[in-house]
């Protein structure tokens, strides 16, 4: 069924009132974190790493690193071994020592806001430049993670797999007042009822409304 550009809008804008609904308006990082450098070492430790995982390394992590020199004049091997369990830790520390180095020596010790500054930094792409400039900041930014791509495909919001294509496409149907909340509504959703092995269509407040659950007929 091809679907006009004015009936997906309303589409969108349902699906968004109904998010809404469901889960609320609120901001909310599900990483924790006191300071916007503790936030950018969290989120390039959750590559691959469940935000559960990162949750409980950081804990104490940021007991034993308690500002960004600290992280700055780390011996790499240590802090391979304090990251170990959230994967692909050789890479993330490396990552994390020279992010953190330029922070205090290129940036006065200060997360920066602007996108380019931010996918300047080691370890540091589109999709954690978006998760600082939206937590951070408040700038209005679409955070692209797996759980963003897989669902969006399924409500017909984007056909891309690239996620900087999805980023700009679902920029083009979502209102940017939802580009933040799309991503805390949709990870969500996608932990709870549209999962990737068994998604619950039958059990989905969004199922009229979304193509892959049959709830759109021509």
């Amino acid at each position: 069924m091809r679907e006009s550009k004015k009936a997906r809008a309303e589409r969108v804008d349902a699906i968004l009132a109904r998010l809404d609904a469901e889960y609320g308006t609120e901001y909310r990082c599900y990483l924790d974190h006191e300071t916007p450098w503790q936030l950018l070492i969290a989120v390039i430790l959750s590559a691959q790493c469940t935000d559960a995982r990162v949750n409980i390394v950081t804990k104490e992590l940021f007991k034993k690193y308690r500002s960004l020199e600290d992280f700055a004049a780390a011996e790499l091997s240590e802090l391979e071994q304090d990251i170990h369990s959230t994967g692909f830790y050789h890479m993330k520390a490396k990552n994390i020592i020279s992010c953190c180095k330029d922070l205090v020596e290129k940036h006065g010790g200060t997360v920066p806001r602007e996108l380019s500054e931010l996918t300047a930094l080691a370890g540091v792409g589109r999709k954690t430049a978006n998760v600082i400039r939206g937590n951070v900041y408040d700038d209005p930014s679409i955070v692209v993670d797996t759980h963003v791509k897989r669902i969006s495909k399924k409500l017909g919001l984007t056909k891309a797999d690239d996620p900087e294509k999805v980023e700009y496409e679902l920029m083009e149907v979502l209102p940017k007042d939802h580009w933040i909340l799309w991503n805390i509504h949709i990870i969500t959703l996608g932990r709870t009822i549209c999962t990737a092995r068994n998604p619950k269509c039958s059990q989905c407040f969004l199922r009229e409304l979304c193509p892959s659950a049959g709830g759109m007929k021509g």
